[in-house]
């Protein structure tokens, strides 16, 4: 297996001599830092990555330095990715910043929408079922925008609402049909993230009933634990194990 998705102190994970030895132990074949980044020059996005230290686009060759460093000291391929917030409105600072980064491969992922992070329930906990309604159908929009901008190798935790009680169960059926029928139509291909299945959430993105529906629409998927930490490595590497076996899935090698 390969992990194509942990998070460094080059973004909100921990150092990178920590994580690689323990990714390694943790049974990976490969491990990709896809640290957290923002290039929106939005005013409310701006005081986001300014408070978060969502800055890669002004680190990465540091980081990119320290990777190639650590490259020669253990046996595991080290991919250097990013993980970059997509919004449509960004869609061509996004385009550029990759077009001149030259990553392993990028991550897209959709955290915000009207620039309020889908994780936390107090931006949205006043709205009503309707507008809350409306709010996950603009996710599923922004979603598919995502796949078919083709700027991205992965899609991060394609159901993320899910984390969130105000939105959990909003999604459904025809939801996850339109965004498979996405996935099938381009080369990006979503993720079995592991980031919450030991926590408070409990469970992986995609949900089982999500998966079901990539699967039913032959969508190739890869792993990602979504690690900030090197404690976090082994235990959702297992996690990742079981669901594969129980699926008969056969991770897609991104690079």
């Amino acid at each position: 297996m390969a992990d194509y998705h942990v998070h460094s102190n080059y973004s909100d994970g921990r150092f990178l001599w920590s994580t690689i030895p323990a990714a390694a132990e943790a049974g990976f074949e490969a491990l990709g830092f896809a640290d957290h980044c923002i290039v929106s020059e939005r005013d409310a996005m701006r005081r986001t990555r300014t408070r978060m230290g969502y800055n890669l686009d002004r680190t990465y060759e540091r980081r990119r330095e320290a990777l190639a460093s650590f490259g020669e000291r253990f046996d595991l391929p080290i991919y250097d990715a990013v993980e970059m917030d997509y919004d449509r409105r960004d869609e061509s600072e996004i385009e550029a910043f990759l077009d001149g980064a030259g990553f392993d491969y990028a991550i897209g992922s959709v955290h915000y929408l009207d620039d309020a992070n889908v994780h936390f329930t107090s931006p949205f906990a006043d709205k009503g079922e309707e507008e809350r309604r409306a709010l996950a159908d603009r996710y599923v929009d922004e979603l598919v925008a995502l796949v078919d901008s083709e700027l991205f190798a992965v899609a991060a935790h394609p159901d993320l609402l899910e984390r969130n009680p105000v939105f959990r169960g909003l999604l459904g059926h025809d939801d996850y049909v339109r965004i498979a029928e996405a996935f099938a139509d381009s080369r990006t291909i979503p993720e079995i993230n592991a980031g919450r299945v030991l926590d408070d959430y409990g469970d992986f993105h995609p949900t089982a009933a999500f998966l079901d529906v990539l699967l039913d629409h032959g969508i190739d998927l890869t792993l990602g634990t979504d690690s900030h930490a090197p404690e976090e490595l082994e235990p959702r590497a297992a996690e990742l194990r079981r669901v594969v076996e129980e699926y008969g899935i056969d991770p897609v090698r991104v690079v």
